[in-house]
C-alpha cells in the first residue's frame, strides 16, 4: 500500500512538473560545451554564423518549438541575439549557418532579422540558448519582437532546456 502511495505521489508531481512547464529538454551546441567558450566564427569577430544546436526531450504533444538566444550581461539589460517559433516539433537539429527548417524568424535587438552573434563591449558575457516546446504553434508574424513572442508563449511552454557559452571580445 505504501508504495502504491508513492508511486501515485510521484505520478502526479510528475504530470504537475509538466504542466507547469517544467518537462525538461537537453540542448547542446556542435562547437562549445555548457559554460564554454563560443568560437570566435559565431561572434561579431568571425563570420557571425550561428553555431550549430542539437536538441531532444520535446514531449510527444508538443505542437511547435521555439528558440531564444540572449545575453543577460549587456549594459543595457537583456539583449536578444536570436528568435525563432513555429519550428517542427520533431526536429532535432539546426544546422551551423542554418536557421531552424520552416521557422518563423523575429527581429533581434540588433535590429535584424535572424541570428546576431555574441559582440560584447567589454568583458566576458553569458550567452543562453533556449529550447521551448509549446503546447500550441503560435501566431506571430515574420519580424515580431521579443516581447510579442515572450506574451504568445506565455502560458503554453510544455518543456524546456537551456544551454550557456561565454565570450569576451579579443583586442
Amino acid at each position: 500500500m505504501k508504495n502504491k502511495l508513492i508511486l501515485a505521489l510521484v505520478l502526479i508531481g510528475a504530470i504537475a512538473g509538466v504542466a507547469a512547464g517544467g518537462a525538461k529538454m537537453k540542448i547542446t551546441g556542435v562547437a562549445f560545451q555548457e559554460g564554454g567558450n563560443i568560437p570566435s566564427k559565431f561572434t561579431c569577430d568571425g563570420s557571425d554564423a550561428s553555431p550549430g544546436l542539437n536538441f531532444s526531450g520535446a514531449p510527444v504533444e508538443a505542437k511547435s518549438l521555439a528558440l531564444i538566444v540572449d545575453d543577460p550581461d549587456a549594459p543595457s539589460g537583456l539583449f536578444t541575439h536570436w528568435i525563432a517559433w513555429n519550428i517542427d516539433p520533431k526536429a532535432s537539429v539546426i544546422g551551423e549557418s542554418s536557421s531552424p527548417a520552416g521557422a518563423v524568424q523575429g527581429t533581434n535587438d540588433f535590429g535584424k532579422s535572424g541570428y546576431g552573434g555574441p559582440c560584447p563591449p567589454s568583458g566576458t558575457h553569458r550567452y543562453y540558448f533556449k529550447i521551448f516546446a509549446l503546447d500550441r504553434a503560435l501566431d506571430l508574424k515574420p519580424g515580431a519582437r521579443r516581447k510579442e513572442l515572450d506574451a504568445a508563449m506565455s502560458g503554453h511552454v510544455i518543456a524546456q532546456g537551456e544551454l550557456m557559452g561565454r565570450y569576451s571580445r579579443k583586442k
